[in-house]
């Protein structure tokens, strides 16, 4: 019984110890982890939205273009009623009843009108259509340049996630130079204030100390900078991006049955393919457009006016609401604008050359993005390969020197023996340092050519 006691205690006792690491471990970011913030928050996602919203609204203003479209006026007025002998063209959305001259009376009279017209466009030749299609072609370009656009970000954000783990390795580098370089200073410093060694030793490894100071202080300045800049797209004024440090030096196998062909569904050839659609939707409504349309057309108007049908005008303005007339008129109309039979020729002609430009610009991109691919594939495979040998240079390097370090110690060897030594050793993890920066690049220019950013935020 006791044993079963002690038993669940220690148990106990683990798993409280083991709750702050996974606490911490939690917090720590990736690069998915932080993809998924930006996606939520960052300003340019949202005008991307923003954009598809309008063009959703202007679709559905296009769709309205279909419906009956209704014109009323309401006007009093005050003035003479001479008549005049002519004619005039009326403005549209007005029709006029006309009765015999007044005989006698006031020379000023005041008037009411009312009206109200409806126009219903019967039939276009197909032009509504047409720019109701044109207009849901221009919705899905909206939604392929969001797409297109969260991709670029998707690999913008990648980079400089990686520059700021490159910097920051390159500062831990640094570091570790000069602590390598302070050690020698001291043991230099005791041999040669001993006799041993020759003052100018102490010198020497004091002036390289000093350099490799300074050489820590212009990373730590360059991970600032970069740190800044991948805080513009997450937001947040903090990013934990001590889990990531280890991945980049030591990053995971290569992912074996890689797409190795682009999708002609990816949001850049899509974009384009989308905004083809458009000009040439565009171009067919307005090719339709120089065609007749047919409407349907009806009114209602109310009339009210200080002259009485017997003839006598009254100058009184409230008369002007007496004497009311109402009348309707019904009927159905051609408009068809000739003019336009040649200017729309040459917009028209636009509109489909601006479609087959970017129709092959789409192929243009679709061919250049194959052969990126392939060879960015190429150059993966032996980037990881290369990152494995300077991982063992580095290793073999870093025993090497520390036997080095020994024999200086033992007086075996000379202070400059051990400097070269150290900066074998030095240019071995620069280079391991620089292979693992090229490694990751590749490999966010690769996920930014397949549309699939998965490998990289996971092993990231």
């Amino acid at each position: 019984m006791i044993k079963h006691i002690m038993a669940t205690a220690l148990l106990w006792l683990a798993v409280v110890a083991a709750f702050p690491l996974y606490a911490q471990q939690q917090k720590e970011h990736t690069l998915g982890s932080l993809w998924s913030k930006v996606e939520e928050s960052y300003p340019g996602v949202g005008a991307k939205m923003s954009a598809i919203d309008a063009a959703k609204y202007n679709q559905r203003t296009v769709k309205g273009n279909m419906l009956p479209q209704v014109n009323a006026q309401v006007q009093n007025t005050y003035g003479t009623y001479e008549g005049s002998a002519g004619g005039f063209f009326p403005q549209p959305g007005f029709f006029s009843v006309n009765g015999s001259v007044p005989l006698d009376g006031s020379t000023t009279v005041a008037n009411t009108f009312g009206s109200a017209i409806v126009n219903w466009e019967l039939f276009s030749f197909g032009k509504l259509r047409k720019q109701n299609e044109a207009a849901g072609a221009l919705y899905d370009k909206s939604v392929s340049d969001k797409d297109a656009y969260l991709l670029g970000l998707k690999k913008t954000l990648s980079e400089r996630y990686i520059i700021l783990l490159y910097n920051d390795a390159k500062l831990q580098w640094t570091g570790k130079n000069a602590d390598r370089l302070d050690d020698i200073r001291k043991i230099t410093s005791g041999l040669s204030a001993s006799g041993l060694r020759p003052a100018a030793d102490s010198l020497l490894a004091s002036s390289s100390y000093v350099h490799a100071m300074g050489e820590h202080d212009k990373w730590n300045g360059l991970k600032n900078a970069s740190f800044i800049q991948l805080l513009e797209l997450y937001g947040n004024d903090s990013v934990d991006y001590t889990a990531s440090t280890g991945r980049f030096a030591n990053p995971a196998a290569i992912g074996l049955n890689k797409v190795n062909t682009i999708n002609p569904s990816h949001p850049i050839l899509g974009a384009l393919d989308k905004q083809s659609a458009y000009y040439t939707l565009s171009g067919e409504a307005q090719k339709r457009s120089s065609l007749p349309s047919i409407n349907l057309l009806g009114g209602y108007a109310y009339r009210g006016t200080g002259i009485s049908p017997g003839g006598m005008v009254s100058g009184a303005w409230k008369d002007g609401f007496s004497n009311t007339t109402n009348n309707f008129l019904a009927g159905i109309g051609i408009t068809w604008n000739l003019t336009s039979l040649h200017s729309n020729r040459a917009k028209v002609e636009q509109l489909f050359k601006e479609a087959e430009t970017t129709k092959l610009l789409q192929s243009q991109y679709q061919q250049a993005m194959q052969a990126d691919l392939s060879a960015s594939q190429a150059k993966i495979v032996q980037q990881y390969q290369q990152l494995q040998k300077t991982k063992l240079a580095v290793q073999q390097s870093q025993e090497a020197y520390n036997m080095y370090l020994a024999r200086y110690k033992s007086g075996l060897i000379t202070l400059s023996e051990l400097l070269q030594i150290r900066i074998l050793l030095e240019q071995a993890e620069n280079a391991h340092i620089e292979a693992s920066r090229d490694y990751w690049v590749l490999l966010a220019y690769e996920a930014e050519l397949t549309a699939d950013f998965d490998f990289l935020f996971n092993n990231l």
